[in-house]
């Protein structure tokens, strides 16, 4: 059977149609091919994280691991050579002003009792002087008032001897040795009134005296009595008794440590900063404490001048609120704020800032393709970095590490 010639024109559809389909799949695969021909290096996406680059407010802080001590923990010493007597066990609680250790110290009892028998005599001595004293400054009184009557005596003779004169009726001697007698006698009077005066003054010296040796020895039986006292060592603070130094009926000697007490109340935080944040320290800078999963507030109130370790020694106190159940040594999270900056462009904290020194950002576009640029950035946080040039708001940039790229000015990242 003859077979009947093609149609051309079937022909022709076909070779039209073939064409329509290499022009469709040229355009589409267009844009791919200038992403290959653009870019020198491929990475895949899904190795690379991104962020986009936004305008907040960039808080600076460092965020440490700090160790829970008390603010209060005084020592306490023996005062005096003795045997120690404890009353209180290691971990005891106790109250301020509560007796928790007793020096049993003959020397120092006997020297306080010597002291003692001393002020008591010299205060006797002091008693028996103000009787003597009173008794003679009696004695001198009694002088001059004697010497006084004579005065009067002596002016009433005189009197007669003038009258007995004027008539004629004494010698003129016993005339004269009546004016002498008078005037011995005032002499006496006067005499008698100045030696007592003198005397008064003389025994109120010695009496003083007396008094200030009798204070001097107040002062001794005092500062004994002071010694002896703290021979019973008091708990200065409400707390719990920390390590016991000594044992019990030890020997001990002036200023050896006894025991140390824990003020429960009043804890800090000592935390080790790194070296690289130790410019930016400044006493007064707020801290973040967590605690049982809370946030509480602090203050960094002291910072170390030297660096131990590539870290400086710093303490942060609670500013407010002291939260329950801590102990010593206990550890605790704390965050430093350095400085707060407002207003600023900044991007997720990423690798990127390590291998490109900081200078170096890949913006990621709509087709995948990063083109490298060159940036500037400015304050570091934990989570975030401040960028000065280079980006702009809602740029999305390559965070992670970019030695895959190898410093090629365009980086296309494939699925």
């Amino acid at each position: 059977m003859a077979l009947a010639p093609r149609d051309p024109r079937r022909r022709r559809l076909i070779l039209a149609g073939i064409a329509v389909a290499a022009i469709v799949a040229i355009v589409t695969a267009a844009p791919w091919i200038k992403r290959w021909a653009d870019a020198t290096v491929s990475v895949p996406f899904e190795r690379v994280r991104t962020a986009t680059v936004t305008r907040g407010n960039l808080v600076r802080d460092v965020s440490v691991q700090g160790r829970v001590v008390a603010a209060v923990r005084p020592t306490l010493y023996a005062t005096a050579p003795g045997t120690i007597s404890l009353s209180v066990d290691a971990g005891e609680r106790v109250i301020a002003g509560q007796v928790l250790a007793t020096v049993d110290s003959p020397e120092l009892t006997n020297r306080l009792e010597q002291a003692e028998a001393v002020l008591a005599q010299r205060e006797l001595d002091l008693e028996r002087q103000r009787i003597e004293t009173r008794q003679l400054t009696l004695e001198k009184r009694k002088a001059a008032d004697l010497a006084e009557v004579a005065v009067v005596a002596a002016r009433r003779e005189q009197r007669r001897a003038d009258e007995a004169n004027r008539v004629g009726a004494i010698p003129e001697i016993d005339f004269e040795k009546a004016q002498d007698d008078l005037r011995n006698a005032e002499l006496a009077f006067q005499h008698a009134i100045a030696d007592a005066e003198l005397y008064e003054e003389r025994l109120a010296f010695e009496l003083r005296a007396t008094e200030f040796e009798v204070d001097a020895q107040q002062l001794v039986v005092g500062d004994l009595r002071r010694q002896v006292d703290e021979l019973s060592i008091n708990s200065p603070v409400n707390g719990i008794v920390g390590d016991l130094l000594v044992d019990q009926k030890a020997a001990v000697t002036r200023d050896t440590p006894v025991m140390a007490v824990v003020d429960l109340s009043r804890f800090e935080i000592d935390a080790m900063i790194p070296e690289g944040y130790a410019d930016d320290l400044a006493i007064g800078m707020t801290a973040k404490i967590l605690a049982g999963g809370n946030r509480y507030r602090g203050e960094l109130v002291a910072v170390s001048p030297e660096v131990v370790n590539n870290q400086v020694a710093s303490r942060v106190r609670f500013a407010g609120e002291i939260p329950t159940g801590l102990r010593q040594n206990q550890r605790l999270t704390t965050r430093i704020l350095l400085a707060e900056h407002t207003d600023v462009l900044m991007v997720q904290r990423g690798q990127f800032l390590d291998s490109g020194g900081g200078r170096l950002a890949y913006v990621v576009g709509d087709d995948r393709i990063a083109q490298r640029r060159r940036i500037r950035t400015g304050a570091y946080s934990l989570g975030a970095v401040e960028i000065l040039a280079g980006l702009q708001p809602g740029d999305t940039i390559v965070i992670s590490n970019l030695d895959p790229f190898r410093g090629a000015e365009t980086v296309l990242l494939t699925d």
